[in-house]
């Protein structure tokens, strides 16, 4: 799910400024959404934390932060930083919100990047430059919910007089994706671990996904 906002914009006023659509709603056009006041938003731009890895006829992102929250943040602008050759020349003139969740941490970061890929391949044509996670849920217990994240990316419509094209991403795959701890540990290997050390919320966070180009 991914949702408009105009930056400065409070969350009392979210019922009636904006609303949580889906891929079959009707998205807001990128003239309702307000240029960013200046000195109001974004957070500071982090230092680039990801690189781009050879794979036969495709390409792995990977992304690397002192948390998973870090982590998840660089990979999504590893995402966009791709499909164009500067990623500098993106400005913070509008933000788009991006919620998902998974019954693990790889199904999280599949669909939190499949929806990114998806805002940017149709309206409004969004390419990020800034991400920030605003919340990250993991369920308590044996409830059967899933893992859940929400994220708020600065960014504004993709304009190729402005944006040189990179190259496109087709697709997300969860082919060898990788979410590791700064133990070496796969995530998928801590099956009997409990609270903190089974999701990995914090601590030095690698993160490997193959996309389709």
């Amino acid at each position: 799910m991914l949702t408009g906002r105009k930056c400065g914009q409070s969350a009392e006023t979210d019922a009636l400024a904006g609303k949580s659509i889906g891929r079959e709603e009707e998205r807001e056009s990128p003239s309702d959404l307000a240029k960013a006041p200046s000195g109001e938003c974004p957070p500071s731009t982090a230092p680039c934390q990801y690189a781009y890895l050879d794979h036969t006829a495709d390409v792995q992102l990977h992304a690397w932060g002192q948390s998973l929250s870090e982590a998840l943040e660089q990979l999504t602008i590893s995402l966009y930083g791709y499909m164009t050759t500067e990623i500098e020349r993106v400005e913070p003139m509008y933000t788009m919100d991006f919620s998902a969740s998974g019954h693990d941490l790889s199904a999280l970061v599949y669909n939190m990047l499949d929806n990114c890929l998806y805002s940017f391949s149709a309206e409004p044509f969004f390419i990020g430059r800034v991400a920030k996670v605003l919340k990250l849920k993991k369920p308590a217990g044996n409830t059967g919910e899933e893992l859940s994240a929400h994220m708020r990316i600065w960014g504004e419509s993709f304009d190729l007089q402005k944006h040189p094209p990179g190259t496109e991403i087709k697709a997300i795959t969860y082919s060898n994706m990788q979410i590791i701890r700064k133990d070496g540990v796969e995530e998928g290997e801590r099956k009997k671990a409990t609270g903190e050390e089974a999701v990995g919320w914090h601590g030095r966070t690698d993160i490997f996904v193959i996309v389709d180009i």
